[in-house]
């Protein structure tokens, strides 16, 4: 595997004379297949399943997590590696981390599973994280933690801390938010510190296709625990608030290390065919007339595949892309030279910040702002062909100029279609 990295700015031209000129520089990555054979093998999986059952999941709903669960199972290859953790109030193991030698075991202990007790969320993550350090070593590692509830015998500080530590060990986190009483922050929260994605199972029928879905998504992962290296030319400088962005898949405000005029942000897992987008927020100053290097890109990534996995952010040996340079065309006469590449993802980004700040507006009681912003996030959902996310979104702003109040699955929905464009 190897990684495919392009660098665009919104606009390739930059005034002269002006003292600050403004612009958005997208960067894709992706992982590349390798022609040579050699280093082109697939990575085997190392899967947990982090599944809720308490008193809540009872009937309709647990029953077709079990079935979603096993036909994971039946997905899953002999060289895969499979651990199950499940969690009320307290946390159990009920599949050990091991390879699939015997499918038929493994979902007859996933359909032993019956509803009852409350929920810790934190107690089924420490677990699960436990299992999947066990099959770590030259695989994918990745973890399915599905919830119904709130964290009421849990501690969602606990969750936060589990989730960081994961990314420490280049462990992913994914969440499936089921039903309409979860909790959407700490879901959040945890695939985003996790490196992973939120789903949100709005119906029990859906759990197959969400399962599945995530599924498809990590058998795409080629390379892991990949590192954007950004360094800047002087006179260009990152934006102080909101400075990196990822847009694609997810929209997530990415947090950034800074070392100088080199800047560090962690991108997780590369997949193949599904890009990871970045909008870093620049500012240049005044530079000579001509073709100018603004900054240098670099991705530092792990290859499970070969065995090379588990290396320091920093370490001298660490395999690395090939150095892309950005240039920007300083002019005297400033006419733009808009990128129409690069235009869909600043419009993605609009849409996640301004549904982000509808919910804000709203939990502060300001109704009619909200409305205004979930118009807004709407017709920029439209700008960008999301026509799913713009249907969400105006609803929900017309419900609140209505005087109704938003229901706990409106604004999950909302939540979900600010991240992403629906499936």
């Amino acid at each position: 595997m190897r990684v495919g990295l392009k660098a665009a700015l919104s606009d390739a031209n930059v005034d002269e004379r002006s003292p600050n000129n403004q612009r958005q520089l997208a960067i894709s990555v992706e992982a590349i297949a390798s022609t040579d054979l050699s280093g082109s093998r697939s990575v085997p999986l190392n899967l947990c399943l982090i599944l809720d059952h308490s008193g809540s999941m009872g009937g309709r709903p647990l029953k077709t997590v079990k079935q979603a669960a096993q036909q994971l199972v039946d997905r899953l290859n002999p060289d895969n590696r499979l651990s199950v953790v499940v969690f009320d109030q307290r946390a159990k193991v009920i599949v050990p981390n091991g390879a699939i030698s015997d499918p038929r075991s493994i979902k007859r202990q996933i359909d032993k599973l019956h509803a009852d007790g409350g929920t810790a969320i934190n107690e089924g993550l420490r677990l699960g994280i436990e299992e999947l350090g066990k099959g770590k070593k030259d695989t994918v590692s990745q973890a399915f933690l599905l919830t119904d509830g709130e964290n009421e015998h849990g501690s969602n500080d606990k969750c936060l801390k589990f989730a960081k530590l994961a990314t420490e060990y280049n462990l992913t986190l994914n969440t499936l938010g089921f039903g309409a009483h979860w909790n959407q922050d700490i879901l959040e929260a945890i695939a985003d510190a996790g490196g992973g994605t939120m789903a949100y199972i709005e119906r029990p029928e859906q759990a197959v296709d969400e399962f599945g879905r995530l599924f498809d998504r990590i058998q795409s992962v080629g390379l892991t625990n990949a590192y954007l290296r950004l360094s800047l030319m002087p006179k260009v400088r990152l934006a102080e608030l909101k400075p990196i962005a990822q847009v694609s898949p997810d929209a997530i405000e990415l947090p950034v290390k800074s070392e100088g005029d080199l800047f560090l942000v962690r991108l997780g897992d590369l997949m193949t065919g599904d890009p990871r987008v970045v909008l870093a927020n620049l500012y240049i100053s005044q530079l000579p007339l001509g073709s100018q290097t603004i900054a240098q890109v670099q991705i530092q990534y792990d290859d499970p595949a070969v065995g090379q996995e588990g290396l320091r952010l920093r370490c001298a040996h660490a395999t690395r892309s090939e150095t892309l340079r950005v240039e920007a065309n300083v002019v005297s006469a400033y006419k733009p030279s808009i990128n129409p590449e690069v235009q869909p993802h600043l419009l993605a980004l609009a849409k996640y910040r301004q549904t982000k700040l509808a919910e804000t507006r709203l939990q502060q009681g300001d109704r009619s702002g909200a409305a205004t912003l979930l118009q807004t996030a709407a017709k920029t959902a439209l700008q960008m062909g999301d026509k799913g996310a713009a249907t969400v979104l105006q609803e929900n702003a017309t419900r609140l100029q209505s005087g109704e109040e938003l229901s706990d699955e409106d604004k999950k929905k909302t939540r979900i279609v600010s991240k992403t464009i629906l499936q």
